[in-house]
């Protein structure tokens, strides 16, 4: 991209294929000094550490064996996996600036550390039989370990994929997606073999192993000027600026609600399946097994169609669909119907995932994106409570799931109409404050 012919100069981040915020440098300098690493290794690494977190969404299979094992009851054992979720938000809220502080490198050897450790003390937790210990390692270490873990590698990723963010977040966040796919059979297999510590020993070895050696390829693109420290090609606002802005808001709201709905829907949605549209516990099972497929391939398919028409109308279409899916779904009769439904809010569900952070990154730029997308995040974890509280509140006072959909179907009108908001005023201020930069 020549400025003009006597000093010929180019965007920094249109050499790594066209960011949206950077610095301009002489066209030689940029092209000789360019210091950037195999993209598709660097997509491999996230993926690497999104799968191994991801295998918390697996709980389910190990839900019964530690009840059995442990004698408690189903209420105490899914407020473990409440609490990992509560304190993945968290962790990724308020841990956020130090991932970007610190780099990606040492940020994913952090997550590997608690992740790792928290695998194997809930092993140690099981053998003494201790709730609190479940609590503690699998919960709040555990927990930590997949905050620092879901943030570190996606803003280093978008960087290597400016002009298809959304593609490349979903790469990554689709790892964490299908996670359960691959980790529930190896789970029930090795509680089945070997019993439960040995599960959690050697699979908190195996992902130690993973995290780690992804987080040691990751390293966000720089530039280097002649006799000159590097210059990372990152510009935008702060997460302390971001955060107080309307459109941060905004996001944050319509995320808490897409994930509130999804994650309820999740949770019952086997037995739902059994009571509303009588299917067998089998035939149940094996939809449950689909929606964790749909749930992966919504992150990569709809963070890639992003790229396209744009985030602001991906998220208009998200709400737009799910706002009809459940209106529809608390009166569907036919079994067939009651599926694709599922199927397809889940989609969205998985979708608002892996689009969230081009989105960030669209609105605020790339200079602080793992913080700004750690305070997004909060949301995850108060939904990963108020979802499943919300259906078990509305199941025991109204005898069934209809108003619970109703309601659910309320809360993506207001969805739509905040994301039509954005779409319209989102980046007009911003734009004009970004430019200062």
């Amino acid at each position: 991209m020549l400025k003009n012919a006597d000093k010929p100069t180019v965007w920094a981040g249109i050499c790594l294929d066209g960011f949206s915020f950077s610095r301009q440098i002489p066209f030689c300098c940029a092209e000789r000094m360019m210091c950037m690493r195999n993209r598709w290794l660097i997509a491999l690494a996230a993926i690497g550490i999104h799968i191994s977190i991801g295998s918390v969404y697996a709980w389910s299979v190990l839900t019964k064996p530690i009840m059995l094992e442990m004698g408690i009851s189903l209420k105490e054992t899914t407020w473990c996996f409440s609490l990992a979720i509560l304190f993945l938000g968290l962790s990724a809220g308020f841990l956020g600036s130090l991932v970007e502080k610190i780099g990606p490198k040492k940020s994913g050897l952090l997550a590997a550390v608690f992740f790792g450790s928290g695998m194997i003390g809930t092993a140690f937790a099981i053998e003494l039989h201790s709730l609190i210990l479940l609590y503690v390692f699998y919960g709040f270490i555990g927990g930590i370990g997949l905050g620092i873990g879901y943030i570190t590698p996606v803003s280093t990723l978008v960087k290597y994929f400016p002009k298809h963010r959304g593609f490349a977040t979903g790469l990554a966040i689709m790892g964490f997606g299908f996670a359960a796919l691959v980790a529930g059979p190896v789970m029930q297999q090795l509680t089945a073999e070997y019993g439960l510590k040995i599960n959690f020993l050697l699979l908190g070895g195996v992902y130690f192993t993973i995290m780690c050696m992804s987080a040691l390829y990751l390293k966000p693109p720089t530039v280097k000027r002649t006799m000159e420290q590097p210059i990372e090609l990152q510009q935008g606002l702060t997460a302390n600026e971001a955060v107080k802005t309307w459109q941060f808001s905004a996001l944050w709201w319509i995320f808490f609600v897409n994930i509130t709905c999804g994650i309820g829907l999740l949770s019952v949605a086997s037995p739902m399946a059994q009571e509303v549209v009588h299917m067998d516990a089998g035939t149940a099972a094996s939809m449950v097994g689909i929606i964790g497929l749909l749930n992966g391939a919504g992150r990569i398919l709809w963070s890639t169609i992003s790229d396209y028409i744009g985030r602001s109308m991906t998220y208009i279409t998200f709400f737009l669909v799910e706002m009809i899916a459940f209106f529809q779904l608390a009166q569907a009769a036919d079994a067939m119907i009651f599926q694709l439904l599922i199927l397809l809010i889940i989609s969205c569900y998985g979708g608002g995932f892996s689009c969230m952070p081009a989105y960030l990154s669209d609105l605020f730029g790339t200079k602080e994106l793992s913080a700004i997308h750690g305070r997004i995040l909060t949301a995850w974890g108060l939904a990963g409570i108020a979802g499943p509280s919300l259906i078990a509140i509305f199941r025991e006072n109204t005898s069934g799931y209809s108003f619970t959909l109703y309601f659910f179907a309320i809360c993506f009108v207001v969805n739509f109409m905040v994301a039509f908001v954005l779409k319209q005023y989102g980046r007009k201020k911003l734009a004009a404050l970004m430019e200062t930069r």
